[in-house]
């Protein structure tokens, strides 16, 4: 990968970041109710995931031009899990001193965005070795014990963060569900996708880890991205089964659903990637970045469709904005599978 390049890989996330930040923070000032703070806190803390997303190009990048320091592995992370951890509390913030049903509502979704944003910053500290996939890939056999390895305590402490931010997600998407309110049914079906995405970034972190540790073995090589194939599936068909009976109250959720969903199609592009590449030539390996390519077309042209439609019926209006940012996300996606397709591109030519 070339200097200019790289810049230009590392610029993306943070465009992205940009219009998730400024959209949302118009989106929160020009109106009062219809959903207007929903939308708006939501896309503000969509922010994060693009800032985590950064830490993880950066990291990658610093390695493939080979600049990457003892304060690269230490910032990036760092920056991560702040935005991630600040998103979270946000969230909080905007529950426990809730003022009007969207306070609620958004609060909850802006908590789930940050445990998202958490797991990214995971993927960024894991690739800290991200340079011994492709070294490994072409030099050692299964079982082979690479030297400068993570340790095990190391190995298991970076998977536990997608385990539990997927299993508090699910747990407190249950609480929501079982409160009985229309916030709390709107909340909880969303956080159920916001789950679905952490899941999704358990197979992107295993993957980075057992490569890197060299422990990924030919049985697994598409187990992983199988299973998040199913966990986006799963996501937009919640998504669709959830606005069947054609409530107002399902619309939102509904859709927001489907949008998550196209953001684990997204990451499943990262995951085929590194399955793709390992250990074998993969001449259709430059092709993979299209996947989330796809997924952010999308995201927009439903949104241009739900804009469309929120003219005559205010329902729309909370998931048309909302799209815009999860198509940003995914953008941001395609940027992060270019990156690893050029630093693997050993395995492809």
């Amino acid at each position: 990968m070339n200097y200019k390049m790289s810049v230009l890989f590392r610029l993306i996330p943070l465009i992205m970041g940009v219009i998730c930040l400024t959209f949302g923070i118009y989106v929160r000032t020009m109106g009062v109710g219809d959903g207007y703070l929903i939308a708006g806190n939501v896309l503000i803390a969509l922010t994060a995931i693009c800032i985590a997303l950064f830490s993880t190009a950066a990291t990658i990048i610093r390695q493939l031009i080979h600049k990457f320091n003892r304060a690269d592995r230490i910032f990036y992370p760092i920056l991560g899990y702040t935005a991630g951890i600040v998103t979270c509390l946000s969230g909080i913030l905007l529950v426990i001193t809730e003022k009007t049903v969207d306070d609620l509502v958004s609060g909850n979704v802006v908590f789930g965005v940050g445990l998202i944003a958490c797991c990214v910053a995971t993927v960024a500290v894991s690739s800290g070795k991200f340079s011994m996939i492709p070294s490994n890939s072409e030099n050692l056999s299964y079982k082979d014990v690479p030297f400068d390895r993570y340790t095990r305590g190391t190995y298991l402490a970076y998977l536990s963060v997608p385990l539990i931010c997927t299993a508090i997600a699910w747990i407190y998407a249950y609480f929501l569900l079982t409160q009985g309110t229309s916030a709390d049914f709107v909340a909880g079906h969303v956080m159920i996708g916001l789950g679905l995405v952490c899941a999704s970034l358990i197979a992107l972190v295993a993957t980075v880890l057992r490569q890197i540790q060299n422990k990924f073995s030919r049985k697994e090589r598409w187990l992983w991205s199988i299973l998040v194939l199913i966990l986006g599936t799963i996501c937009i068909g919640w998504g669709i089964m959830l606005m069947m009976p054609l409530r107002a109250i399902a619309i939102a959720p509904g859709f927001v659903l489907i949008g998550l969903g196209l953001i684990c199609y997204s990451i499943s592009s990262k995951v085929i990637l590194l399955a793709a590449v390992w250990r074998r030539k993969e001449p259709l390996a430059n092709r993979i970045p299209l996947i989330p390519v796809g997924t952010a077309l999308a995201c927009l042209f439903l949104a241009a469709f739900l804009f469309e439609v929120s003219y005559f019926n205010v329902n729309f209006f909370v998931p048309a904005h909302i799209m815009v940012g999860l198509g940003a996300v995914c953008f941001t996606l395609f940027a992060i599978v270019s990156i690893l397709e050029s630093g693997t591109s050993k395995q492809s030519d």
